[in-house]
């Protein structure tokens, strides 16, 4: 089975994208947790399995991952752009 990473480091708006934001600033969230993300993963119609002791290479301070399972058939590019979309919803 397929499983994608990804980073709280993707979706903050506090970061640049040479520091590892993956997400245009419009859909960026400050200070996003695993905790949300793996909500907003599990809306888009996959499965989450967080780990909170993981350090994304570009930081220094452990934030956790969430992996992805099931996405053999997604791009990590489109998994992580819906994900943004979820996020922005679930702040509102």
């Amino acid at each position: 089975m397929v499983e994608n990473v990804v980073y709280p480091a993707y979706f903050d708006a506090e970061l640049s994208r040479s520091e590892g934001r993956r997400v245009p600033t419009d859909l960026a969230v400050e200070a996003p947790t695993v905790d949300e993300i793996a909500k907003a993963v599990q809306q888009v119609g996959y499965d989450a399995v967080v780990e909170r002791d993981a350090t994304y290479s570009r930081e220094f301070e452990p934030r956790g991952y969430v992996a992805v399972k099931g996405t053999e058939d997604t791009a990590k590019n489109d998994l992580v752009q819906a994900i943004a979309a979820y996020l922005g919803v679930l702040r509102e």
